[in-house]
């Protein structure tokens, strides 16, 4: 069953259950007040449903012993914005529960948090151990137990059992994490749409067509409710460090690298002030150095960064965190690109608003495209 914002055009769908999710009951739906939903790019997704409740004749609050919304129970939220296709906020699974009875009726809340699907990657410690297999190869077959669709970028090194033998000896997310750090990439579950979810593990990315442009000071056009940036000069790292050349038994510096970042954003990146010694690069090899210095590199914060809010009816779309966005209207030195680092959407059912607060970033001021995609 969904749920329809009259007044901004705007339905509401919310999928739970233990195994397969289906439309949530009438009376779950009728109970929900609030929806937020946060996309982190540097943390894990999550949610937040808060349902107003009342006592039943058992005298038992209604969704508190409800089986949709029981812990452990699989939760995707979607929205309708414009659109025949649901654009899916979250698929996730829920991890709290909190109640609030009050002494006024109407005035009891029943909340359940939750995270997304990286969660169910963390719940067993794994002994395990994958001789003649690169990371790659580890991955995936990691990934296909889960049901996910794997997004696997190969990685360089193939180790040899009598050199050394990949082992895991934590959970699959914290394996496939600390495999991702080591060749510089990175690992997230993105929804694709219903019931399909994308597992990424790859080099961190900007790559895409740009969402619809975050507008100021543009008159009719103009769809932010409050934007603002700021520049850190301390935010990117230069590495340094060597590693051991085995067929020349040497040990050699490890070459600088400048602040990359893939595709660039500006015409004046913002040099790196501060540096940082990767001390373990001494024991790896000339590839797995190079990944450990790109990794640093790659994963510093971004110098420019700027922050906002929208009303998702004026603005028309729903905002993607990792992915690319314009801005227009801010001055010469801050218009152009940015990646989206996060998005939380807040959905007041009861009041019948739709805000969306993002965070961005780049390396630098001064953008290398001359237009973006408007709104």
């Amino acid at each position: 069953m969904s749920l329809l914002l009259d007044h901004l055009g705007v339905r509401i769908m919310l999928l739970m259950g233990k195994t397969l999710p289906l439309p949530a009951p009438p009376e779950v739906v009728r109970a929900l007040s609030q929806v937020e939903v946060t996309r982190d790019s540097t943390g894990r997704d999550g949610f937040r449903l808060t349902f107003n409740v009342g006592k039943d004749k058992t005298l038992e609050y209604a969704l508190v012993d409800a089986r949709a919304t029981g812990l452990f129970n699989r939760v995707i939220i979607a929205v309708l914005l414009g659109s025949p296709v649901p654009e899916v906020l979250i698929d996730g699974v829920i991890t709290m529960q909190q109640h609030g009875p009050q002494k006024e009726p109407g005035q009891s809340t029943f909340v359940v948090t939750g995270t997304d699907l990286t969660t169910l990657l963390d719940l067993h410690e794994k002994s395990a151990s994958f001789p003649n297999q690169p990371d790659f190869v580890i991955v995936n077959r990691i990934l296909l137990t889960y049901g996910l669709v794997p997004n696997v970028f190969p990685t360089t090194d193939i180790p040899i059992e009598l050199d050394k033998i990949p082992r895991q000896a934590e959970t699959d997310l914290a394996f496939i994490k600390r495999l991702a750090q080591r060749n510089g990439y990175i690992f997230f579950i993105d929804p694709v749409t219903l019931f399909v979810n994308r597992a990424y593990f790859g080099p961190q990315t900007r790559l895409g067509l740009p969402q619809p442009a975050l507008s100021m000071d543009s008159g009719s056009n103009s769809n932010v409710s409050s934007l603002s940036f700021s520049q850190d000069g301390l935010a990117p790292v230069g590495p340094e460090g060597s590693f051991f050349l085995a067929l020349a038994k040497t040990v050699l510096p490890i070459p600088p690298l400048p602040s990359l970042r893939l595709p660039p954003f500006v015409t004046h990146a913002t040099p790196a002030q501060r540096t940082v010694i990767l001390r373990d690069a001494g024991n790896k090899g000339p590839a797995e150095a190079l990944n450990a210095s790109l990794a640093a590199v790659s994963t510093a914060p971004e110098s420019v960064s700027g922050t906002g809010q929208v009303d998702t009816a004026k603005y028309g779309a729903v905002i993607k965190a990792r992915q690319p966005i314009g801005v227009r209207g801010a001055g010469l030195s801050y218009d152009g690109l940015y990646y989206v680092k996060k998005v939380t959407h807040k959905i007041d059912v009861r009041k019948f608003t739709y805000t969306q607060d993002f965070s961005l970033s780049r390396e630098g001021t001064g953008s290398i495209f001359p237009v973006v995609p408007p709104s």
